[in-house]
């Protein structure tokens, strides 16, 4: 069955969670006239009630990860699949394998890069092969970051090499999936770094040009006025691949991810409690033990998230120029992010995109396009005089 005779346009899975939940909310209100959508889960009556409160009659569709004929039959009828179902590394695989074999375009809300390699060595060739689109991180982790710098290279323009920083502030705090995805990130350490070695001797470099990820230190920025602080995130690896599957980020680009703080004080508090959490995820109990404490699966009233908000800027150098620019928006843990990975399906599933196949960023598979659509949503893109 090709593409475009498929049963459905989206389908999302997870939406029983609350950022599935608020996803299939966003979909209800936002979604064009004759979008074929359906939910999917294990749970018929769970599923049921997401259904009665968007109020829209979708078609309700069995998946469970642990059913591969189902996965298989899920994939096979629609042209994207959406998937809020982690933690990633635990759950997300054998979905994005149906998806891979059956020529179906994916979007996930993954921070984690162990997951993202794994996936890229394991299934890349067969959705080249098919024609699917494996496009993680389509949430707060990474399309602020990954489009951020696209515009910021749009605005700086520049025909050498590029040098550019994101440093990322936010009111919010972090959820309690956030904070276990952390923990099992830092407690995998040196599986993490092995996958990430084992796919950069796998995974072809662009010919006469390089894109990187550079890790920064801790130092004030003199245009910002932010202390800044190196944040261990999937973001700078996302960046760096768009940069190197797309001639427009120049023959030598480099980009380094921070948090920014207006005070040294706050600067220190976060260094200390990464490490911390880092040093808590390598002691077994420690690490059980602050995950029986910290729930995940729940979120902010959307009173709280209605006062939260995002903001990243962008510094980019060359060609002896300086441009800034900023990415911002609402609350980027759930409100924001549900409306990023809506938008990110909607995009692959309706607009004209570049011809792009297998394991590809935002930037790469959307680009433009998802800009636009994120900008008419409400989130801002611009230039900083």
């Amino acid at each position: 069955m090709t593409s475009a005779n498929r049963e459905h346009d989206v389908v999302l899975v997870g939406a029983t969670g609350f950022t599935g939940g608020l996803t299939a909310e966003y979909l209800a209100r936002h979604a064009p006239a004759g979008l074929r959508w359906a939910l999917a889960g294990r749970n018929p009556a769970r599923l049921e009630a997401v259904r009665d409160r968007i109020g829209v009659d979708v078609p309700l569709l069995h998946a469970d990860t642990s059913d591969p004929a189902s996965l298989a039959d899920l994939a096979a009828s629609t042209r994207v699949v959406i998937t809020t179902v982690g933690p990633y590394l635990e759950h997300g695989e054998p979905l994005v394998a149906a998806c891979a074999e059956a020529g179906t375009d994916y979007v996930d809300l993954t921070g984690e890069p162990e997951f993202v390699d794994r996936v890229y060595l394991q299934h890349h060739a067969t959705a080249e092969r098919t024609g699917a689109r494996l496009v993680h991180a389509c949430g707060f982790d990474s399309i602020p970051h990954d489009l951020g710098a696209m515009h910021c290279v749009q605005q700086l323009a520049a025909s050498g090499p590029v040098r550019m920083r994101g440093v990322v502030r936010t009111g919010a705090t972090a959820s309690g999936g956030t904070i276990h995805s952390a923990l099992g990130q830092f407690s995998r350490a040196r599986q993490m770094r092995a996958v990430m070695q084992e796919r950069r001797r796998a995974e072809p470099r662009p010919e006469g040009r390089r894109s990187r990820a550079v890790s920064g230190k801790p130092h004030r920025d003199p245009l910002l006025k932010y202390w800044l602080l190196p944040l261990p995130t999937i973001d700078p690896f996302v960046v760096a691949r768009s940069g190197a599957a797309l001639p427009a980020y120049g023959p030598d680009f480099s980009y380094s991810h921070y948090a920014g703080t207006r005070t040294l004080r706050y600067a220190v508090g976060g260094a200390v409690g990464v490490a911390a959490l880092f040093g808590a995820a390598q002691v077994p109990p420690v690490r059980n033990f602050l995950l029986g404490r910290v729930p995940q699966g729940e979120g902010p009233d959307e009173g709280r998230r209605a006062k939260s908000w995002f903001r990243v800027d962008f510094v980019g150098e060359g060609d002896g120029r300086t441009v800034h620019t900023r990415v911002s928006g609402g609350d980027p843990g759930y409100t924001e992010t549900a409306k990023m990975l809506a938008e990110s399906a909607l995009c692959l599933a309706l607009d004209d995109n570049p011809p792009t196949a297998g394991q590809v960023t935002t930037a790469q598979a959307m680009g433009d396009n998802l800009l636009a659509r994120l900008q008419a949503a409400g989130i801002r893109f611009e230039v900083v005089e």
